[in-house]
């Protein structure tokens, strides 16, 4: 079983967010399998169903994003899932808007969500899909950035990169990490 995460903030105030990237792939992963994102569990709204043939739990946890990683964890130890069958969906400054970036490991880099879950895991071991949402402007505070809504025209292009982070997800379960890296992070170096 996979456990497939995206992080976000709970409560319709963060709703459409650049922090809630996460959130909006599962709505979209979820939707094109049919799986209902609705269960209260784990402190987290959760959904089982199958993605590329195999059995996933997909979370989008409740705890509000820097302590995702207590989310993570208690569903982790109910399943019995290891790192290595954990996906995590989030939201990356470094990127250009709608760019991703597949990961098998590696630090947090900021992102308060992730240094959570490597804590609550103890292990940098786990999969990541990161979707850009672009860089913060020079005068504004990071934490109003990530709480920010899109453009309309970024939201299109948003719109486009969590159908695109929720076939790499399927690409993962399926084919591997490597292979979706091949493709997802290729694909973007050239369009940088």
């Amino acid at each position: 079983m996979y456990l497939i995460a995206g992080l976000g903030n709970p409560t319709k105030e963060y709703e459409r967010t650049r922090h809630n990237a996460g959130f909006d792939t599962i709505d979209t992963l979820a939707d094109k399998h049919g799986i209902t994102v609705a269960e209260r569990k784990h402190r987290a709204l959760c959904g089982k169903g199958m993605v590329g043939g195999e059995r996933v739990l997909l979370m989008k946890p409740q705890t509000f994003m820097n302590l995702s990683g207590e989310s993570i964890r208690d569903a982790a130890d109910f399943y019995k899932i290891e790192p290595p069958q954990i996906m995590i969906i989030y939201d990356d400054i470094s990127l250009e808007v709608g760019q991703l970036r597949i990961r098998t490991k590696g630090s947090a880099g900021g992102h308060n969500g992730i240094k959570s879950i490597i804590s609550h895991l103890k292990s940098q071991e786990f999969l990541r899909i990161k979707i850009g949402v672009g860089a913060k402007p020079d005068r504004m505070d990071l934490a109003d950035y990530v709480l920010s809504r899109f453009s309309q025209t970024d939201r299109a292009v948003m719109e486009d990169a969590f159908q695109s982070a929720a076939e790499a997800v399927e690409l993962m379960i399926t084919e591997g990490a490597e292979a979706a890296m091949n493709q997802y992070n290729r694909k973007n170096r050239g369009s940088i």
